[in-house]
């Protein structure tokens, strides 16, 4: 539903693809559901006259502004404009601040999140709007209990229908279209859906193990149409998340976090200032270094990244050391993060400014923190002494998605989690290649600590032990992850036999060997 969709699409039809791109979906489906397939995206795309006049808030001297500034600065204009995209939301973010509490907050909240989406996807941003008033109009019609299971599902198909369009006209592409932020509404519809069933649980009364774990973040009324809409497409969150509770965003539009009924502050609050500061420097920190590195050390080969074979696997790669591969690839993952840091901490900003991301007070009335919209813990992340700590630092909002979700609703299901995290991420082969791959990490690791960690640590992050783990995770950690930047199959197989499995190989052997030790007696007091 864009031009460059449309560009993508004409070129599969004329054949313009070649090498990776042609033998991805080609590769796996026959002739006559291909020709389905395109019959059914070319219908798709003729309903683009019908919405393309919806795109009225975005004036045509602003996308001819961004035009002459890409022209001028040699970058493309979809980056310019999910760049400004992004730091428009910190002088948004001052108005939103500035507003009375209630209805109007929830407004501007929608109509400048549908804004960003004009102006960073064009007409694509009628996804966002049908997928919220479809989900909603489950919500109005099924009770809590029907609508918690309906509502993931319609959210999750509707994402995978964006994916597969994505990686049928433009396999292995990394062009932006509505998918990125059809991602974060998944996850809020997908948790709006169980905040509701957990409202009308607790409201009645009932036992639900799951429920009362979630029950501080439960909604016990559904929100009227524009309080939904403001959460939806929420400003400061459409492009890149986070994707955090609609309790703690209502909460940010009516003051409830800041005030008491009486309208009188439930404790000090806390200056803005500094939660918003930090947070902007450090993603423009991040940006320069991910563009900087980046250049230096590109994981796909930059004249050509869907066709091309990778940098890390190509001839010239695959003729050095085995040990000079494995450090180059560990560069390049590790600048290809800054990536996510920079998103995520702009985001992280753009909500403090209007408290949006503040948790509020405690029962003495001391101010909690600033945790809502923060996604990422930059040095915890980098310094894990394992995979619990790593991946409780890495994109917070969404492994707390899971965890409140799908892992508890689960009983615990490692292999669900994983699941529906690689489901959720696309149909790209390196993701599950990835995700099948973290629990034997996970499984070794829950060894270690039950087996060796009482032998050898002593509760120090920073230990000859505990360094020992942090530099395994990392190497571990970084040779499983490579499928998930590769996406295709081919070339993640390639670089794994490239190296002999060995990460895989040695896990195993670990496990066997550290299974056969005996379980150290806890200490007695």
């Amino acid at each position: 539903l864009t031009s460059h969709s449309r560009r993508a699409f004409a070129n599969r039809l004329h054949h313009n693809y070649h090498g990776n791109t042609m033998a991805g979906m080609e590769r796996v489906l026959p002739e006559y559901l291909c020709k389905g397939i395109e019959r059914g995206i070319e219908y798709a795309y003729s309903f683009e006259p019908y919405f393309t006049p919806t795109l009225v808030l975005v004036p045509g001297f602003v996308k001819e502004a961004v035009e002459g500034l890409s022209e001028s600065t040699g970058q493309d204009v979809e980056t310019l404009e999910y760049l400004l995209g992004m730091f428009i939301c910190y002088p948004l973010g001052l108005i939103m601040l500035a507003l009375p509490y209630g209805k109007v907050k929830h407004l501007f909240s929608f109509i400048l999140g549908a804004f960003l989406l004009q102006f960073t996807i064009g007409v694509q941003w009628i996804h966002h709007l049908i997928s919220s008033l479809i989900a909603y109009g489950i919500f109005l019609v099924f009770p809590a209990k029907t609508a918690k299971t309906l509502v993931p599902i319609f959210a999750m198909a509707y994402i995978t229908g964006g994916h597969l369009h994505r990686q049928y006209i433009n396999y292995l592409g990394w062009d932006m279209d509505f998918t990125g932020p059809q991602m974060v509404l998944t996850m809020k519809l997908y948790s709006l859906a169980y905040n509701l069933y957990d409202g009308e649980v607790i409201k009645q009364g009932r036992e639900e193990r799951a429920s009362k774990k979630c029950a501080d973040v439960a909604v016990t009324s559904l929100p009227g149409i524009i309080e939904y809409l403001g959460y939806t497409f929420c400003f400061a969150s459409v492009l890149a998340g986070p994707a955090f509770e609609y309790k703690f965003y209502a909460d940010a539009c009516d003051g409830s976090r800041l005030y008491d009924a009486n309208g009188k502050p439930k404790g000090k609050i806390p200056s803005q200032v500094w939660p918003t500061l930090r947070p902007l420097l450090g993603s423009l920190l991040c940006l320069g270094i991910f563009v900087v590195g980046s250049g230096m050390y590109p994981l796909l080969n930059p004249d050509d990244p869907q066709n091309a074979d990778p940098i890390i696997i190509n001839e010239e790669a695959l003729a050095k050391p085995m040990y000079a591969r494995y450090a180059y690839s560990w560069l390049a993952l590790f600048f290809i993060r800054f990536k996510y840091y920079f998103a995520w901490m702009n985001a992280e900003g753009a909500n403090n400014i209007w408290y949006a991301g503040f948790e509020g007070f405690d029962e003495k009335g001391e101010a909690k923190g600033w945790e809502v919209s923060n996604n990422i813990d930059v040095i915890q992340f980098e310094t894990a002494p394992n995979l619990k700590t790593l991946s409780a630092a890495w994109n917070k909002k969404t492994a707390n998605w899971l965890a409140r979700y799908v892992y508890i609703r689960t009983g615990g299901s490692l292999f669900a989690t994983y699941g529906m995290s690689a489901f959720w991420h696309g149909f790209y082969p390196g993701y599950y290649l990835f995700f099948m791959s973290v629990p034997l990490i996970s499984f070794c690791e829950r060894l270690g600590r039950k087996k060796l960690t009482p032998r050898f640590g002593n509760g120090k992050k920073w230990s000859p032990y505990g360094i020992v783990c942090m530099i395994t995770t990392s190497i571990f950690v970084q040779y499983m992850i490579q499928p998930f930047q590769l996406l295709a199959f081919d070339w993640a197989v390639v670089n794994w036999k490239n190296y002999y499995f060995i990460g895989h190989i040695l896990a195993v052997i670990f496990y066997v060997v550290v299974s056969q030790m005996p379980t150290p007696k806890k200490k007695e007091a």
